[in-house]
């Protein structure tokens, strides 16, 4: 007997709109603008705490730590749970979770100096403060846990909303990017202004300086932003029932353990997939000596400041706010990139794009090394302030760098979800297989570049070195290795695979 024409063919899922979609990325935005204070203030306040330049790098490395098993842990258990078993889906649960932990974090890290005087630390300028170093690091290791737990699933979310559509997929990326840009911009404008403590007063105690206090008032608006941020995210869109990526996976998956998923997962993996983890390593050891030492290096070599010098303090913090301010410009910079981001790629292919933004990371890097050299042989005035064309030339090396960090935060995201859905992979593995590819050159550069820094005097110039030569290898990688066409452009719709 024939079966009804009804059940014959389930009729076509609607396509989420796109504008639900901006709003399941707002996240984002919350997340980034804790990222943001993190990035421009938490290198110089260890510095504060009493942590030597040196070994400044070594406090990030609990960072890339706990991410190379956490985003891939969070991924894989979020591809694993029914969409019903939750009222929240699957995604959701985590992303809320996550940005719990943040808000949790970021309480730990701001009153830090609080909490090491309660355990005894001495407070005297210039000393060496155990208990606030040991509670801030434990704040720090939530904080990169609660990143993870956020932005992986997110990154999913948005995969499992645009239904592995290659155009919808790098538009969702792209609104993810904007808010991001978004985040970046608060964050750092947050950083760069000073009278925080005068609109809350009570963050300024005997063991928690001006400066502190304003770090501390920051991160109690990035709780604001991202309770609403998260609650518009969960609330944007009901999940999908169905994942045409999951069903697909290999055979057993179910049964095998978590690890070996992860690792036996590179068995599978194409040349194409290959190349974008490798492009995003070397893209990633770039970035991430500007990531630790961005406002370090304005501080330092552009003010001549110090943050363990007396005399020297106030016109370290003067460039660490200036830094925060270039940062804002760079965030600027991001914003516009990403809303352009589609266009380019559609005429250039993103495989181009990519490389192209990471030669130009390359030329800013040379360019900063060069402002060093000429900042450290220049005569400053009695007043001890860096002449304005040095200060201008480090404020236009920040924005520009906004531009290949849209591309960064976009294009290997996009090609990643296309290429491992490819695979039969779920999309929250496919974000913790990527993950590896930039936590682990964060450990390397985390473990060698304060050690390296000091090997050749103590600044920052050798670790930008490094991150221009890796840079610029990653955009011939990209060029060569990676294809001109459209992300995904080859796939035929259905569920086709491109190998």
């Amino acid at each position: 007997m024939p079966r009804p024409a009804a059940a014959a063919a389930a009729p076509p899922a609607r396509k989420v709109p796109l504008r639900k979609l901006l709003r399941a990325a707002s996240v984002a935005c919350g997340v980034q603008f804790g990222w943001a204070l993190q990035l421009s203030l938490l290198t110089p306040y260890v510095q504060e705490l009493g942590i030597p330049h040196a070994f400044a790098s070594l406090v990030w490395l609990c960072g890339p730590l706990s991410g190379l098993l956490v985003q891939p842990l969070v991924g894989h258990l979020s591809d694993r749970i029914a969409p019903a078993a939750s009222p929240l889906g699957r995604r959701r649960p985590f992303i809320a979770a996550g940005a719990a932990s943040i808000a949790a974090a970021v309480l730990t890290v701001g009153f830090s100096a609080d909490i090491g005087r309660l355990f005894g630390d001495d407070i005297t300028p210039g000393t060496t403060r155990l208990g606030a170093i040991c509670v801030y690091l434990v704040g720090f290791w939530l904080l990169d846990v609660g990143n993870n737990a956020t932005q992986g699933p997110c990154r999913a979310f948005l995969a499992d909303l645009t239904e592995n559509d290659p155009r919808r997929t790098r538009i969702a990326n792209a609104y993810f990017s904007l808010f991001m840009a978004l985040g970046n911009i608060l964050g750092y404008a947050t950083g760069a202004y000073s009278g925080w403590y005068w609109i809350f007063p009570f963050t300024v105690t005997p063991s928690c300086s001006i400066s502190c206090a304003n770090l501390k008032s920051a991160f109690l608006l990035d709780i604001i932003i991202l309770v609403i941020t998260t609650y518009i995210t969960v609330a944007s869109v009901q999940e999908p029932q169905s994942f045409g990526g999951d069903e697909a996976e290999h055979p057993g998956t179910e049964q095998e353990a978590f690890l070996w998923e992860l690792f036996g997962s590179f068995r599978y993996f194409t040349l194409p997939v290959w190349m974008v983890l490798i492009v995003t390593a070397l893209t990633w050891i770039g970035w991430f000596p500007f990531i630790l030492f961005d406002t370090d290096w304005m501080g330092r070599e552009i003010y001549r400041g110090s943050p363990d010098n007396p005399e020297a303090t106030q016109s370290y913090h003067d460039g660490v706010r200036m830094g925060s301010f270039g940062l804002m410009l760079n965030s600027v910079l991001l914003g516009f990139t990403s809303v352009v981001l589609e266009k380019l790629c559609r005429k250039w292919g993103a495989g181009l794009v990519w490389g192209v933004s990471n030669i130009l990371m390359a030329l800013c890097f040379v360019a900063m090394l060069v402002i060093t050299y000429v900042a450290k042989n220049m005569d400053y005035p009695p007043s001890g302030v860096p002449p304005t064309g040095i200060v201008i030339a480090s404020l236009v090396v920040f924005t520009i760098l906004g531009a290949p960090l849209a591309i960064t935060y976009s294009i290997p995201y996009a090609m990643a979800a296309s290429r491992v859905e490819n695979l039969g992979l779920g999309q929250g593995l496919a974000m913790g297989i990527l993950n590896l590819a930039i936590v682990i050159p964060q450990v390397i550069v985390s473990l060698g570049s304060g050690p390296w820094d000091q090997l050749f005097g103590g600044g920052n110039a050798p670790a930008f070195a490094v991150a221009a030569g890796a840079s610029f290898i990653g955009g011939l990688v990209a060029i060569l290795g990676l294809p001109r066409a459209r992300i995904g452009s080859s796939r035929r719709r259905g569920g086709a695979h491109n190998r």
